[in-house]
């Protein structure tokens, strides 16, 4: 069958009644025809940019990819990249820069303090976060090393919507414990809410109460949350979570890697934000935060980049002190300065209505798709990624078998298209006796690169979703033959179960 041009595709939503509960949300039958974005009276909305450069994609056979995947030993991460014929392992320092971008990077002044690049690069950060203290980072985990190396350690508690890898392995590093509370609604992949990213604010004052206030180092809101199913956080929750943490005398740090994205869909959902632009609705979520973290390698539009702002002086020395030891001096902090012109230019276009709306849409025309042929995916669809319920999808592999890693391998062998498990590979764990204490989502990440692909590109891999659901039930599962003890999942060994 022939997929709908995206125009088509939206018309068939019906989106007020199946994602977006009336009593919670704006008006939203006229949303993709008003401003602020411009929609063109035709069928097809087009992508909002014209290519000037072109990067080959290498073509191979599934023969030759069973062999790829044999000596990368069944984990796509060590695949090479002429190996993948679409990538959508991340969205993280992967998407296309644009001319605006290429052009700054020119005008880069790499003297090593007190930089004309580092001063564009403060200025654009200031009026987005407005933090008095910025430190930049080589990308985002450097930031999370600093903030959450000098406040975790023994004893000590952090809490989330839920934590990424690199966020949960850092503070677990430090010897402090990571606690994930969603929502309850987002433990059901099918249900209809339009803030799943939220966190549990009863959970937080219960683990409060537990805990005690002065062994939690700190809250994290991950907006979008990511591990989550790229689920947006509504300002409400943000406001809820805020007015806990400023109660109790605690940390409140905004990790907003995709603050743009989630932007888009208070505007789009939540009553009250219409009328604002995505960058004011962004400015006023900063605002409640003590600090925030950002991998600018997302919605920062750039390949390498990221950076920690805070309020407190105190902190911020602290965490200077460390930026310095660890990354570099303070005006660069690990980034050369045309890596700071290319963030302060991104960190305007993200914001630009034409490009959110077609990066949203498009991701949600991939999950509606392929949840159309009968794929179970988190819904509704997020962000940056759509995520493919491998348990539902294989049922019959049990969790200590993988099922994500096994479907991951799947897409590739039959698609060439790479992609990343979020279930008992990423976050699983061992007891005592060496037994798997499996996650409590057994996941898969189709992470979209910004500016990279066209429609077509997100039509073959809908169309691989063909065969995925033809060979299902052959599909075995994997065991793990090679680990580290910190983030397995980027360097593991499998093989498979026969």
């Amino acid at each position: 069958m022939k997929f709908q041009s995206f125009i088509a595709f939206l018309l068939e939503l019906d989106i007020k009644k199946s994602i977006l509960p009336a009593e919670t949300l704006v008006n939203t039958e006229n949303i993709h025809a008003t401003k602020p974005f411009i929609q063109l009276m035709f069928k097809t909305i087009i992508e909002p940019f014209k290519i000037k450069m072109v990067e080959s994609i290498s073509m191979s056979t599934e023969e030759q990819r069973m062999k790829f995947l044999e000596d990368a030993h069944y984990n796509p991460f060590l695949l090479k990249s002429e190996q993948v014929i679409i990538d959508l392992l991340t969205d993280s320092g992967t998407s296309a820069m644009s001319s605006e971008q290429w052009a700054a990077m020119m005008n880069g002044d790499e003297s090593y303090a007190g930089a004309r690049s580092w001063e564009r690069f403060e200025k654009a950060v200031h009026d987005l976060t407005g933090m008095p203290y910025i430190l930049p980072t080589h990308q985002g985990r450097a930031a999370e090393r600093i903030l959450y190396g000098h406040l975790g350690g023994e004893g000590k508690h952090f809490i989330s919507n839920t934590h990424f890898d690199t966020t949960r392995a850092n503070i677990e590093y430090s010897g402090a414990v990571a606690h994930d509370i969603p929502i309850i609604e987002a433990r059901d992949f099918s249900a209809h809410h339009p803030f799943k990213g939220n966190l549990d604010t009863i959970q937080l004052e219960h683990l409060i109460g537990n805990l005690g206030e002065k062994n939690i180092a700190g809250v994290i809101l991950t907006v979008t949350n990511n591990s989550g199913g790229g689920q947006p956080v509504s300002m409400k929750n943000a406001k809820d979570v805020q007015a806990i943490c400023k109660r109790h005398g605690i940390l409140f740090i905004l990790d907003s890697c995709r603050v743009a994205e989630n932007s888009y869909f208070i505007h789009e959902r939540e009553k009250g934000y219409k009328d604002k632009s995505f960058k004011e609705i962004a400015q006023e979520m900063f605002s409640l935060a003590d600090a925030t973290v950002m991998s600018a390698k997302k919605d920062g539009l750039v390949n390498m980049g990221g950076f920690l702002a805070l309020r407190d002086k105190s902190l911020a020395d602290a965490c200077t002190q460390l930026l310095i030891i660890t990354e570099g001096y303070t005006t660069y902090g690990g980034l050369s300065g045309r890596d700071m012109e290319a963030i302060a230019v991104g960190l305007k276009e993200v914001f630009e209505p034409d490009y959110l709306h077609y990066r949203i849409i498009s991701t949600r025309y991939l999950g509606e798709n392929i949840r159309h042929k009968g794929v179970p995916i988190i819904y509704p669809v997020g962000g940056h990624a759509v995520y493919i319920d491998a348990k539902g999808l294989y049922p019959h592999i049990h969790v200590h078998q993988y099922p994500g890693q096994a479907l991951v391998c799947e897409l590739y062998r039959i698609g060439g298209i790479r992609c990343v498990e979020i279930g008992s590979v990423m976050f699983g764990k061992y007891d005592e006796d060496g037994k798997l204490i499996p996650a409590p989502i057994e996941l898969v990440r189709l992470a979209i690169p910004r500016r990279v692909y066209t429609q077509s590109h997100i039509d073959y891999v809908v169309e691989v979703f063909d065969e995925i659901l033809q060979t299902k039930d052959a599909v075995k599962g994997l065991r793990i033959t090679h680990e580290q003890h910190f983030l397995r999942h980027f360097t593991a060994h499998f093989e498979r179960i026969e």
